[in-house]
């Protein structure tokens, strides 16, 4: 085998390794999302909200909406990471330069998909609690 062909062959199984490690924290992040996504659920649905507050059930039914939005997206996502790290196996058999490119290229979008999804949910997340938390029932001394 050519040198500097078993070298790319290298440098190309490195690179993979990289890319199959982001699509895992990729995948693992989305796991941690949903358990969050659970909890959130949970607390909009719950009794702990002063019943006083103006516009308390259209607010929530709103957060509700938002919440399973999300998890619609979620979904999405994550079966994009599944598909693009299912289809890294290929890759090394590619004997073209371009096709190793052409997948790079298709991981920066995808990670640009999961930074903007990330950065998505928790502005919702924080805009949920920071209500949620100015509306909670006070404990009777």
């Amino acid at each position: 085998m050519n040198t500097k062909v078993g070298h790319l062959k290298g440098v190309q199984k490195k690179k993979k390794e990289e890319l199959h490690n982001d699509c895992r924290y990729w995948q693992s992040t989305l796991c941690f999302i949903n358990d969050e996504i659970v909890f959130i659920k949970r607390l909009l649905s719950s009794y702990i909200f002063e019943p006083n507050t103006p516009n308390l059930f259209e607010r929530l039914q709103d957060y509700q909406e938002r919440i399973r939005s999300v998890e619609q997206k979620r979904a999405q996502v994550l079966d994009n990471i599944t598909s693009h790290d299912n289809s890294l196996g290929g890759i090394l058999e590619c004997a073209d330069d371009a096709c190793f490119d052409g997948f790079e290229h298709k991981h920066e979008v995808l990670k640009s998909t999961v930074v903007t999804f990330n950065e998505e949910f928790k502005l919702l997340k924080s805009e949920i609690f920071n209500y949620a938390g100015g509306i909670l029932k006070k404990r009777k001394e």
